[in-house]
């Protein structure tokens, strides 16, 4: 029986702030390992200020580790150049944010194709066509994001973070400036993309939103506190947790 190697690899990953003095540090993440499977669904949660948006950038190659080893595939990347760790995340990992991040002159369509333009071929307008029709918004290509709904930009975002078929999704709050039935409709996109094969971690404030995934990762102080299935990690389901509308 043949093991798969872990999409992702974390080894004692830390990432530390220097105040003015240099005796002052801020540990943001100080020393998380973990591993995370292809296909796996996860949730990041912990309180604000504890380290899970740190984690996340570390992760998505947008920032440098200040110590431990970090794989991708196999391959390390904690220490590569600028424009290798660019390469790397437009290989690798698509990306949604809890602000949608959309370039307001451009259409929803150009949007999407902005990821293609690194290193892609001629197809971009057609493969982000194709990524549009997947969330449902072919209809709206031609829209500037002021012409949409928050949870149309948020669709578009989602088309943008997959046109270049990433194996590993990440999203920073995904439904944080959403109302509850547009979460709920992301949050079955998201769904969708993670039973086709994408890999998903998703940092969120919402039990509601992280009891979704198959497992969640606690964070505290820069440090993983648990590590399980939600059940275990979040404590039982009390009474209803519909997903909050608005973030934090």
């Amino acid at each position: 029986m043949t093991v798969s190697e872990p999409v992702i690899e974390l080894t004692r990953i830390e990432k530390v702030y220097h105040a003015e003095r240099p005796e002052i540090a801020v540990r943001a993440v100080d020393g998380v390992s973990f591993k995370v499977e292809a296909g796996e669904s996860i949730a990041v949660v912990g309180p604000s200020g504890c380290g899970k948006s740190t984690l996340m950038h570390l992760i998505g190659c947008l920032d440098r580790p200040s110590g431990g080893v970090y794989k991708i595939n196999t391959k390390e990347v904690s220490q590569l150049s600028d424009d290798e760790r660019a390469k790397t995340r437009n290989r690798y990992i698509g990306f949604v944010f809890q602000t949608f991040n959309l370039l307001p002159r451009l259409s929803a369509l150009e949007n999407v194709e902005l990821p293609l333009l690194y290193g892609r071929g001629s197809a971009a307008k057609e493969r982000a066509l194709r990524a549009l029709q997947r969330v449902g918004l072919a209809d709206r290509a031609h829209h500037l994001p002021s012409e949409l709904s928050g949870g149309q930009q948020q669709r578009v975002a989602i088309s943008r973070a997959i046109v270049t078929g990433p194996s590993l999704l990440l999203a920073d709050e995904p439904t944080g400036a959403l109302d509850t039935k547009t979460s709920l409709e992301v949050l079955d996109i998201l769904d969708e993309l993670n039973r086709e094969g994408t890999t998903l971690i998703i940092v969120t404030h919402d039990l509601s939103v992280a009891r979704r995934m198959r497992r969640a990762i606690k964070m505290r102080d820069g440090r993983v506190e648990a590590d399980g299935s939600p059940e275990v990690v979040l404590g039982p389901r009390l009474q209803p947790e519909p997903v909050a509308e608005g973030g934090e």
